[in-house]
């Protein structure tokens, strides 16, 4: 193991120092740079505003937007910001992520370790917007710069797709059919809001494209992604949808873990009768020595 020469690590590592001679110095980039917060020797601001003067008035969403966005929301921002993280909540124990984190719950008792399993378990195939979000964006993009009508570039855009055996992120679910109660209500609280935009409107373009085919009709846009699609049309990146689901999803996988914690019960297994074994018995000495090994 190499030992660092710790003044020589400092001294890399810290800001360089003005020169005395005013005329000398030159501004140089700090190691961190931060616009989100700064504490005091009496103060917290977030965003530049007095940490005291926010609790107790402003909600927990609207101070979420104000972190991510750097501006106060409107009240209709706020409220759909609110509605948005009301969305997924939970999804009992047919979320993976929900049942691997009270496996670890029941391994390691601890409230941390579990939900960070939860989280670990937010991902291409559940819970995560970031796909929709950036499918919506980049179709959206494409339009603008087209000489196509919007329904005739869905078809295209969903006969591409086919072609190249990709899904279009953001639709399907395991239970419903038609229709996706959770999606339609955020759908109309962002119409509501006046948020609703036209990259949302272009991505359910694609979405009756691709449920007019055959086949195909009872496919519904999703819970997520109805999420990404009201996220985007309020201005978060797609990397931020994704933390916005899995801020979402946190109160349900903390009442799941410590539900867990509450039954005490050790080390969950996978229960006899729900997997299925190989049940081939080896004959372990013929086929060592045919592997080449000898017996000392």
């Amino acid at each position: 193991m190499h030992h660092l020469n710790s003044a020589a690590f400092s001294e890399a590592n810290a800001p360089s120092t003005l020169s005395a001679d005013p005329s000398q110095q030159v501004d140089v980039p700090r190691y961190w740079s931060t616009s989100v917060s700064r504490v005091t020797d009496s103060k917290v601001y977030i965003r530049g505003y007095d940490l005291e003067e926010m609790i107790g008035n402003v909600p927990f969403a609207a101070s979420t937007f104000l972190l991510l966005q750097g501006r106060l929301p409107t009240p209709a921002e706020a409220d759909l910001l609110d509605a948005v993280l009301s969305a997924i909540m939970d999804y009992s124990l047919q979320k993976s992520g929900t049942v691997a984190a009270r496996y670890v719950a029941s391994a390691n008792p601890n409230m941390a370790a579990a939900l960070a399993t939860g989280i670990l378990g937010v991902g291409k195939n559940t819970m995560d917007p970031a796909d929709t979000a950036r499918f919506c964006i980049d179709m959206y993009s494409r339009l603008q710069t087209s000489n196509k009508t919007s329904d005739a570039l869905a078809v295209e855009i969903v006969e591409e797709l086919r072609a190249r055996k990709q899904r279009i992120p953001g639709l399907g679910h395991p239970v419903f059919r038609y229709v996706d109660p959770r999606a339609q209500k955020l759908r109309q609280r962002a119409v509501d809001a006046g948020i609703w935009g036209p990259r949302a409107e272009f991505f359910e373009e694609i979405f009756r494209a691709f449920t007019s085919l055959p086949g195909k009709q009872s496919i519904v846009l999703n819970d997520i992604g109805m999420m990404a699609l009201v996220l985007v049309e309020m201005g978060f990146s797609p990397e931020e949808t994704t933390g916005l689901a899995i801020l979402s999803t946190l109160p349900g996988v903390i009442a799941h873990v410590s539900e867990e914690l509450g039954q005490k019960r050790p080390i969950r297994t996978v229960p006899e009768g729900t997997a299925e074994y190989d049940l081939t018995a080896k004959d372990f000495n013929n086929d060592w020595s045919k592997a080449g090994w000898k017996r000392e």
